[in-house]
């Protein structure tokens, strides 16, 4: 039997789709979370099929890792909705799927770690004692160098942010982590696909689970950057031949 003290499993759903940095995008974060010691990766592919390069990606990858597909249906694929709904849900259902009939208590921590993010390996170390739903800032996000829950007396009490500072929890994807327990104990909370605007995905899904008084405020009371939001920048192919290609096909 595990010991009780063990420490629990940490979960990182990463949606991804296929583009010309996907495979750079993913030997990063890998290479991050290949030194966190009890970390399950559950990769959802934005794909009707799983890939070549992603299943052979994952197959060399190196650490414990689940590889999932679903397609964004296309009538949601325009500017201006949310992303990566369709693959987070089904990262949440296969977790559920997965431990519903194993008996309490189920420790373990998940976190969204969407493919274009930096992660110190510190925050990987503060979030693994989350409770219900942990929070912390995060650098390069909303227009700004970061945004920040503000915290007073231990408690979450508003938010440090440049963009749409009314939303319920003006937290990026990034900045929070939520026990197995309450995704368990809450088994219809997903990310919603209707009446959903971008930026409002990380709100409507934390107001299922928790409330604002209940957070538990990481990071040196949310006064520390140990992740950031950094994109790649858009990669110019304008030298890429249209004919004359090369003579041997090389995965990129």
């Amino acid at each position: 039997p595990a010991r009780a003290h063990a420490a629990p499993l940490q979960y990182a759903i990463t949606p991804t789709y296929s583009r010309p940095v996907q495979k750079a995008e993913l030997t990063r974060l890998a290479n991050t979370l290949r030194q966190v010691a009890r970390l399950h990766w559950i990769l959802v592919e934005d794909a009707a099929a799983r890939s070549e390069l992603v299943s052979r990606f994952v197959a060399a990858a190196g650490l414990p890792c689940t590889h999932l597909h679903v397609p964004t249906p296309r009538r949601y694929k325009r500017p201006g909705l949310p992303r990566a709904t369709e693959q987070r849900n089904a990262g949440l259902a296969w977790l559920r799927q997965r431990h519903q009939h194993l008996p309490p208590p189920q420790p373990g921590v998940l976190f969204f770690a969407d493919d274009d993010n930096t992660y110190s390996l510190e925050l990987f170390h503060e979030m693994r004692t989350t409770r219900k739903v942990s929070v912390w800032p995060v650098g390069l996000v909303g227009g700004r160098r970061y945004e920040r829950p503000v915290v007073e007396n231990g408690k979450v009490v508003g938010w440090y942010t440049g963009w749409r500072a009314d939303r319920p929890f003006a937290v990026d994807m990034a900045g929070f982590a939520v026990s197995l327990q309450v995704i368990l104990s809450h088994p219809k909370a997903v990310f919603k696909r209707r009446g959903s605007q971008p930026g409002m995905q990380e709100s409507d899904f934390l107001k299922q689970i928790t409330t604002v008084e209940e957070l538990e405020p990481k990071a040196n009371n949310c006064t520390k950057v140990l992740v950031w939001h950094t994109r790649t920048e858009k990669v110019n192919l304008a030298n890429e031949p249209k004919y004359h290609l090369d003579t041997v096909n090389i995965e990129v």
